[in-house]
């Protein structure tokens, strides 16, 4: 396939790269042409999975790193990393993230602890990731940032009232930064309703029919089509900032 902007020989970043969502993407943006890195949580059952990914990448020059967006530390060590072996990056892709399910009603289930966690890996470690690559993502001179949300911080409902804030929260980041980091950098949001992945415990099979039937496109996304509008990000949508794009078949509406 052909694309208006080549991604050949890019070097892209998939933090989060590991989970569902974010696997696709390194996948189609490798099919374009990119150079993948995609990260890992700290352990040795993760970076075999996470090594297994590369592995099975097409192209090549595709790598892997440990890290924790909730530890800056480690996100700086990522990139003399991702410097000392690329010396370059030109897509940062955010997709690094956890839920819990937790009744909205059922205000002393929020803790506190599961609220703090919630922001400092939802919110503050995307900004984090962000903050981090900024000076290498800048001297690209056409550099790309994409945040993942979900429609939960447009619509108030999802898994708990903390998610949806974190969601709402990236949101507002998105077009904060946008503003701050034209125009050498862009930065959009890609924002999925359900989808098919293991991303919310306790959810299955049964949940997916039932949210089917509430979604006018009459199924729910896979992995692969939020992957296709990240991608769209870099091939398609380069005079777009600051906008956050539904994938969620209209379940919003």
């Amino acid at each position: 396939m052909t694309f208006p902007v080549s991604q050949q020989d890019k070097v892209v970043l998939v933090v989060g790269g590991a989970g569902g969502i974010g696997a696709a993407t390194a996948k189609l943006f490798a099919e374009a042409g990119a150079k993948l890195i995609i990260t890992h949580r700290p352990g040795a059952d993760k970076a075999i999975r996470a090594l297994n990914l590369v592995a099975a990448l097409p192209g090549g020059g595709h790598a892997t790193f440990p890290a924790d967006v909730a530890s800056t530390p480690t996100l700086l060590a990522l990139r003399d990393a991702v410097t000392a072996q690329y010396g370059r990056l030109d897509v940062l892709v955010n997709s690094a993230g956890f839920t819990k399910a937790v009744p909205h009603g059922n205000l002393d289930a929020l803790d506190d602890d599961l609220i703090d966690r919630m922001f400092q890996v939802n919110w503050r470690g995307q900004f984090a990731a962000i903050r981090t690559f900024a000076p290498l993502l800048k001297a690209s001179g056409n550099g790309l940032i994409v945040s993942l949300s979900s429609i939960a911080g447009l619509t108030g409902n999802g898994s708990s009232i903390a998610y949806c804030a974190t969601k709402a929260a990236i949101d507002v980041m998105t077009k904060s930064l946008a503003r701050a980091l034209a125009p050498q950098v862009r930065v959009l949001g890609v924002s999925p309703g359900v989808v098919d992945t293991d991303f919310v415990p306790g959810r299955g099979a049964d949940f997916n029919a039932k949210a089917a039937g509430t979604i006018p496109l009459g199924r729910i996304a896979t992995a692969e089509d939020v992957a296709a509008a990240i991608l769209a990000c870099a091939t398609h949508l380069t005079f777009s900032t600051g906008s956050t794009i539904l994938v969620d078949g209209g379940r919003a509406l």
